[in-house]
Formats: structure tokens, C-alpha cells, sequence
């Protein structure tokens, strides 16, 4: 539905328009038909450019083109907000990922987008965003998979800054639209809608609600984003999405580098969100709060499932129950046929039932017979067993730190606590309070400003942090670069064959073992960093967000190796089901001090959404 106050502006334009071409009823014959839908192409594709660019002014589809081969028909009306592509394929390297399906978006709806580490998930929305299947051109899409570019202008500003970049875009579209196709064009009244929904009156009394329910305070609001973590950039860049509230919003593993209130305000604001939401999690608590439908990516096939990732997960497990007692009656009917037919011999009479019986079993085989369920190996692997240290293997004792040095700068002041290789420890707290630093503390990256940190003798640390891939060697193939990395020694021998086993305990199986570290998913790289972590036989692990761009699958099997692990573990996460498994003290890191945490994570959570008042 137009609103009243769109209709009014459709009508002034049209009066306006009528005014401008009086005495004419096309439009400048210097400009051709096919001239204008290229010019109108431009400006609607503006919108996904402004959302994909990289800090260095290169969109992802100059990078992948030439590595991404799409196909897909449009099959819906071009002018309907509802989407449906036909036929569509989608292959990387040559690599077919996806295979002969179909896109279907409604508005409305907000899909979780699932499948394995490297099943083409990222690639998808990219191709989507990227407009490489025909979506209309009238569809606004913004796609958000990375944190906003650091710059002098401040949170607030970059915000704005974005808004107002697509307001002129809107408005030089319409105007386009206006001269080139008159004002009865109907793509005008989806413009008008936008323009009424982004009243620069204001914009930056809307930017402010975003930033602070994403956690901003005053002062964070007035710091420009070169200074700000990670982790904040990511936030801008989410208050622009969410600001933005595109037709078609794509997110890609939007809670990375977010704190827990931050996801929880996240959560809860996008579950209202009333267009269309393509979302990639791992988080299985973020699914279940915010989608009403999952899209399954499973044997190069997109599947669809109404309501949210539980309610997947028990339809999946019911159609396979059914799936598989279809396929065990038709394979008892083809036994009980084919006995029948065998024992016929060569009297005429039963020789008759018996071609009876054979064109039966004919027209089975012609319509296609139930396959077998077949689950996929599931993934898992586990740390080696280690030296178990006697206490006290690393005791903070009155530690105080500061990055300046300064007093007055004091991130921590005179903190003790100790860890053992019995602790099981989750960190948790806002971003900026110090979980990071602390794990670099615990691992001697960084030194007290005052106190002392002890280390047992033979303490081995692991560690995984969000940069831990920079050091693979993308160049190199994952057998190369693991054979270069642990070279045989004295000490040490493994052929080609044992690092082929060794490499599938982490997913890491058949081409993907000579497929250059480049090519592979995120997701792959991260599974090929625990690999690393278990080739030094630790008796600590050390993991910040070690989710990050693993599947759920994944997180599974990392959940089950840390809970069989005979060593400690501190855990940084923003992911409420991996604390819950294996965590056994929380501690709150806020203000300078760290507490511990009497009740369970789902109470933290509930406490942390009473907190950002959502």
C-alpha cells in the first residue's frame, strides 16, 4: 500500500511532469529506449555499490567475476517485490557449489541462510548483492559483510553520511524514471515510499537510537572510525544497514566481533524487521530469535523450511524418518517382485502375471525410487592429551594495566585471579572492557603496567584469535603449506598419507588438501588454525570468538573436543550455546575489574536484555 502522503507527491510530480512536457508525449527523442534502461540500471545498482565497496574503492564483483559463474532466470513479474529466479547455478574456480534450483524471497520474511563450511553461502549473497541473477532493478539492497572503512568521520557522521548518499540516489533515480518514462511510471511509487521512510528531519535523531541501542555512548558517538576496534566499525556498519531498512538486506555473520549485549539488541531489533532479511549465523540462539524461515544449502541445493532453525532441525529429522521408511517399503516391494517374477518359470499362465509384475517394477524404476537417507560424516576431531600442570600454572597477582601507561588509563587495576588446567573459564562483557586484552596478558603479548604475571615452566599456550588465519600462506596448498610449516626432523617424520588423515580430522578432506589455502571458505581456513593449535600439544587453550565463520557443525565438534580436553580453557564468545556447553565459571569484565558470575549464561543473557531494553 502507497501511503497518503506518497500518493500526494506521485500526484504533484505527475502535475509537474504534465507542465514540463506540455505539447510533447515522449521524451527527448536524443536518448533511445534501450539507452534510458541502461541509465536507469546505473543509478539503481548505486545503491548495492555504496554497500559493497572495500576501503581501497574496489567492489567484490570486479574481484570475483572472473571466478564466479551465475546463471538464474527471472521468473517473477519484474515489477512484483517478491522475487523467484529459476535455473539457478552458481560454481567458484570451476567448482559447481550450487546446482538446477530456485531463489525464492518474499517480502516479509527473514531467512537463515545455512549449510557446511564452504558449501557457497558467502558466494551467494555476494552474486545477490552483486546483482549477478536478474533482480529487478527497483529492488534496494544492502548487503553488510564487513565493518565500516576506517576514516575522520565519526560514528554519527559515517551514518549520516551513508543516508544521505542514498536519499540522492533515490531522488536522481526518480528523476530519471520522471523524463525518461513519464510519471505513470510504477516503479515511482516504490521510490516515493523509500524517500517518505527517510525523512532527513531526522536523520540524525534516528542515527543516535541505533548507535546507542548498539552500545555507543556520547563519547564513542563523537570518535572518528579510524580509531575506533573492530568491533565498533562493525557496529557503524550496522547502524547504516539497519538505518538504511533496505527491501532486500543481506547480512553475513552480522554478531562477529559484536559483544553479547550487542547481539542481544540485535537480535531482538531484527526480529521486527518487516521487509525481506538474508541472514548467515552460526549462532543458533541469533537464528531462533530472528528468522521465520531457513534456506538449507545441501547437495548443491537450495531447500526452504518455514520457521526458525529448531523448528528446521525437527522437520529435517521428520522427513527423514519418512524418506527412509519410503525407501525401505519400495526396496521390500522390489525384493518381493522380483522373487515372485524369478519363481514364474515358463508356464504360460504364470508367465503372463510375471510381465504383469515386470511392468510394475517398470514403472518404479521410470518414476523414480527413494533414495536412502544419507547423513553426512560428521566432523570431529580433538586436542591431544597434554601434561597436566600442578597449580599455580598462571596467577595474575595485584595486576593493574594500561596501554599509555598512564593512571588515569587504567583498563584493569589490581586484579588477581589465577587459571589452572582445570579451569574452565568464558569471559564476558561489553567490547572495549578488556576481554582481548586480558587473553594477551595471559599469553605475555602484552605486559602489566604494575604486578606481576607468573607462567608455569612448561605451560603451553593455544591460541585462537579473529587474526590467527593471517598466518596461512594463501599461496600454498593446505598439504604444501603444513608439510613446509612441521618439516620432518629427527623428532619428527609424517608422510603425505598421514598428513592426508591428519587434515580430514578437521573437515579438511579429498581436493580441499591440494586446493590452494586462497580459495578455501573462512570457515575452512579457521578448521586448518585448530589444526595448527593441536600440533603443539597444549595445556591451555586461549580462544577469542573462535566461531567466527564456522558452521554449526563445527561448533559442535569444537564444543565437544574442548569439553573432552584435559587441559584449561578461557573462552572469549559471543555465541550463548558454546558458553552454555563448556564454560563452568563466568566472569564479567566491566570497569576495570572482573566478577564472577553466580548464575548460568541464559541468565546473563536475560540480564543483558533487560539492560539494552529490548
Amino acid at each position: 500500500m502507497v501511503s497518503d502522503s506518497a500518493k500526494k507527491r506521485l500526484e504533484a510530480k505527475k502535475a509537474a511532469k504534465s507542465a514540463k512536457l506540455h505539447g510533447s508525449a515522449k521524451p527527448s527523442p536524443s536518448v533511445s529506449q534501450s539507452q534510458s534502461e541502461a541509465n536507469l540500471d546505473q543509478l539503481s545498482s548505486k545503491e548495492n555499490g555504496l554497500a559493497s565497496l572495500d576501503i581501497n574503492g574496489t567492489t567484490e564483483k570486479n574481484i570475483l567475476e572472473s571466478q564466479r559463474a551465475v546463471t538464474g532466470v527471472l521468473t517473477s513479474r519484474p515489477t512484483s517485490r517478491d522475487i523467484k529466479i529459476s535455473g539457478f547455478s552458481m560454481s567458484l574456480n570451476g567448482v559447481e557449489l550450487i546446482q538446477d534450483c530456485s531463489i525464492e524471497v518474499t517480502i516479509g520474511r527473514r531467512y537463515g541462510l545455512i549449510g557446511a563450511n564452504g558449501c557457497g553461502k558467502t558466494n551467494f549473497l555476494q552474486c545477490i548483492a552483486n546483482r549477478e541473477v536478474p533482480i529487478p532493478e527497483h529492488m534496494d539492497i544492502y548487503h553488510l559483510h564487513q565493518e565500516a572503512e576506517p576514516s575522520d568521520r565519526t560514528a554519527l557522521q559515517a551514518v549520516v553520511d551513508h543516508i544521505e548518499a542514498e536519499v540522492a540516489r533515490l531522488n536522481a533515480l526518480e528523476e530519471h524514471i520522471m523524463m525518461e518514462f513519464g510519471p505513470e511510471d510504477e516503479r515511482l511509487q516504490d521510490i516515493y515510499e523509500r524517500l517518505e521512510e527517510l525523512d532527513p528531519t531526522s536523520f540524525e535523531t534516528d542515527a543516535i537510537k541505533l548507535l546507542t541501542g548498539l552500545g555507543f555512548e556520547q563519547k564513542m558517538l563523537a570518535k572518528a572510525t579510524k580509531d575506533m576496534s573492530g568491533g565498533w566499525r562493525m557496529r557503524v556498519a550496522l547502524a547504516r544497514a539497519l538505518f538504511a531498512a533496505p527491501t532486500l538486506l543481506l547480512l553475513d555473520e552480522p554478531t562477529n566481533h559484536l559483544d553479547l549485549g550487542a547481539c542481544v539488541w540485535l537480535e531482538h531489533y531484527l526480529k521486527d524487521y518487516n521487509k525481506c532479511l538474508v541472514l548467515v549465523s552460526h549462532s543458533q540462539d541469533f537464528l531462533n530469535g530472528v528468522c521465520t524461515h531457513m534456506i538449507w544449502i545441501t547437495d548443491k541445493r537450495l531447500t526452504y523450511y518455514s520457521g526458525n532453525y529448531d523448528t528446521f532441525v525437527k522437520t529435517v529429522k521428520e522427513n527423514e524418518i519418512i524418506q527412509q521408511k519410503q525407501y525401505e517399503k519400495e526396496q521390500n516391494d522390489i525384493k518381493h517382485i522380483k522373487e515372485f517374477i524369478a519363481s514364474c518359470g515358463t508356464y504360460a499362465n504364470l508367465v503372463r502375471q510375471a510381465k504383469s509384475k515386470q511392468k510394475i517394477l517398470d514403472k518404479m524404476y521410470e518414476a523414480g525410487l527413494t533414495k536412502p537417507v544419507q547423513h553426512r560424516a560428521s566432523f570431529t576431531f580433538s586436542f591431544p592429551d597434554c601434561e597436566k600442570l600442578p597449580p599455580p600454572v598462571l596467577p595474575f597477582v595485584d595486576v593493574s594495566f594500561s596501554y599509555s601507561g598512564k593512571e588515569e588509563d587504567m583498563l584493569y587495576r589490581n586484579i588477581e585471579f589465577g587459571i589452572d588446567c582445570d579451569s574452565r573459564v568464558a569471559l564476558v562483557g561489553p567490547n572495549g572492557a578488556g576481554k582481548s586484552t586480558l587473553l594477551k596478558l595471559m599469553c605475555g603479548d602484552l605486559y602489566p603496567t604494575r604486578g606481576d604475571i607468573k607462567r608455569h615452566s612448561h605451560l603451553v599456550i593455544g591460541r585462537y584469535h579473529q587474526h590467527s588465519v593471517d598466518v596461512l600462506d594463501d599461496k600454498m596448498e593446505v598439504i604444501e603449506f603444513f608439510r613446509h610449516t612441521y618439516p620432518n626432523n629427527m623428532t619428527f617424520t609424517r608422510e603425505v598419507d598421514e598428513w592426508r588423515a591428519y587434515l580430514g580430522r578437521f573437515g579438511i578432506s579429498g581436493r580441499l588438501q591440494t586446493t590452494k589455502i586462497g580459495q578455501l571458505s573462512e570457515g575452512q581456513k579457521s578448521r586448518l588454525v585448530f589444526g595448527m593449535i593441536c600440533m603443539q600439544r597444549p595445556n591451555l587453550l586461549l580462544l577469542d570468538e573462535p566461531t567466527n565463520h564456522l558452521d554449526i557443525e563445527s561448533i559442535d565438534a569444537l564444543a565437544d573436543a574442548i569439553k573432552a580436553f584435559n587441559g584449561g580453557l578461557v573462552l572469549v564468545s559471543h555465541d550463548f550455546r558454546l558458553i552454555d556447553q563448556v564454560a563452568e565459571d563466568i566472569w564479567v569484565c566491566d570497569k576495570g575489574t572482573i566478577k564472577p558470575w553466580t548464575k548460568d549464561i541464559r541468565a546473563y543473557k536475560a540480564k543483558l536484555a533487560k539492560t539494552m531494553k529490548v
